[in-house]
């Protein structure tokens, strides 16, 4: 696929959703991308076998793939006969499939930018995030939470299948990686611009989902509201939510990159035409 202009490009995308066969036969018509950069941002595949081969496919098609995990990712696998992994060993485990598959990880040294924004390098930084349910009214009390979200729908499958150990709780998981994600932004040249990714949206604000409204308190957390503003952020690019678009807050362009659910994209389109170009500068 010839892509024009000049230099290389980085697209994203994310919540591949591979369980569906109409999914992953989009993404085996994915044409190749030569030396452009791939951005996962998460929620490719529930099965670690189906997330191997996806990643396998994706960096024989693209010169870098930067993946980041999605709560679907991170479900602990309860088939007959699977090994049962959870929480952080789950996680760990999916950065050694990724790695093995060429692709860069939250866990790897951010890659810089070939090229240079005004004279300044660009880090893309794979983040891995989780949220803490501060996404939730404050006249909500967390252990009201869930009795809240059923007066409107079910309570998200992640408090079930996204086990939080050795952790306490997810807000104890999202904290800590939090912690981690800022002390190594905060490491990076001081003139140093950022791509942030993630899976799950940086502000709350950005978040329309009027479908399943009560869904925002596993949406992120309120810690990264002005983490574009502390780490020069041009683009930050975040999945999740199945609502394709793009907002620009403070000089920075924040990309939702999903694909989703096989009613929920133009499959005549192809899985090429809902990559979103986020090159810095462009």
């Amino acid at each position: 696929m010839t892509t024009g202009g000049s230099g290389k490009r980085l697209w994203a995308i994310s919540d591949l959703h591979l369980a569906a066969e109409v999914n992953r036969a989009a993404l085996r018509d994915l044409p190749d991308h030569g030396e452009d950069w791939l951005i996962l941002a998460g929620d490719i595949a529930e099965r670690e076998e189906v997330f191997v081969e996806a990643l396998e496919l994706l960096s024989g098609r693209f010169g870098a793939v930067v993946w980041v995990p999605g709560n679907h990712d991170l479900w602990t696998d309860r088939r007959p006969g699977a090994v049962a992994r959870r929480g952080e060993a789950r996680y760990r485990h999916l950065v050694d499939l990724a790695r093995g598959t060429g692709a860069i990880t939250p866990e790897d040294p951010y890659p810089r930018w070939p090229e240079d924004l005004e004279g300044a390098p660009v880090f893309v930084a794979p983040l891995f995030l989780l949220y803490d349910y501060s996404f939730r009214p404050q006249n909500v009390a967390l252990e009201d939470l869930k009795d809240w979200v059923r007066q409107m729908h079910a309570v998200p499958a992640d408090e079930l299948l996204l086990d939080p150990a050795p952790f306490d709780s997810r807000a104890d998981w999202c904290a800590a990686r939090c912690e981690e994600a800022e002390t190594r932004l905060a490491a990076l040249p001081p003139e140093a611009r950022t791509v942030l990714v993630n899976h799950w949206p940086l502000r709350e604000e950005l978040i329309r989902i009027p479908r399943v409204p009560r869904f925002l308190p596993w949406c992120g957390t309120r810690r990264t509201h002005d983490w574009h503003r502390r780490f020069r952020s041009v683009e930050v690019v975040t999945g999740h939510l199945h609502t394709r678009r793009t907002d620009i807050i403070d000089g920075t362009r924040f990309h939702e990159v999903s694909l989703g659910y096989p009613r929920q994209w133009e499959q005549a389109r192809g899985m090429a035409s809902y990559l979103k170009d986020v090159t810095p500068g462009r």
